[in-house]
């Protein structure tokens, strides 16, 4: 119980921080991150990538435009969708950002009907914080926690966030799964499993 609450406590003020940024400061750091992931060996290798939508007003990292630039490079790129019965997510394929739609949880999603991107090389996972070993704090939901290892391994989920979000050590608790690499926006790390 105590480790929940020191991630409860962690989000508030990782929340509290990345939204004091200046959108400015958001895009300069996003376009860092998009480069960065855009040379990934892995991405580069890639031929399906999933990616996320940034939610509007939470200064989360942009990705729109490595959506462009991969694309164009021939990769299948795929968002979140949540199941709204049964709340498991999945990565649906996308051939049009712009027609995804906001369903009620403060992201674009994919039409429901879009198929499943299958399979899966690469998953960009957004993060309030992260650290060192892999381990991520995200919004609390559990949504990639409990999507992640159907498609990882074979597949690499790639955590992305800002310099400051990185930490000494995220507390873990039950279910939660790490990524393997770490992209931000003056460093990549390969991560040390546990």
């Amino acid at each position: 119980m105590l480790r929940f609450r020191a991630k409860a406590a962690l989000r508030q003020r990782a929340r509290a921080l990345r939204n004091s940024l200046p959108q400015g400061a958001i895009a300069e750091r996003s376009a860092r991150i998009v480069d960065r992931l855009e040379a990934l060996p892995q991405i580069v290798a890639a031929r399906s990538v999933a990616l996320f939508w940034p939610i509007e007003g939470r200064n989360e990292v942009d990705l729109t435009a490595l959506d462009a630039r991969l694309r164009s490079s021939g990769k299948e790129i795929g968002y979140p969708s949540i199941d709204p019965d049964t709340r498991a997510m999945t990565f649906r394929r996308v051939d049009d950002p712009s027609a995804m739609e906001e369903r009620g949880l403060g992201f674009r999603e994919p039409d429901v009907s879009a198929p499943e991107l299958l399979p899966l090389d690469v998953i960009v996972v957004p993060a309030l914080q992260l650290d060192g070993r892999g381990h991520r704090i995200g919004y609390g939901a559990g949504f990639y926690d409990r999507a992640l290892p159907r498609w990882v391994p074979p597949g690499l989920a790639v955590g992305v966030g800002f310099t400051f979000q990185l930490i000494a050590e995220v507390p873990v608790t039950a279910g939660d799964v790490p990524v393997g690499i770490i992209v931000t926006d003056d460093r990549t790390l390969v991560c040390e499993p546990t």
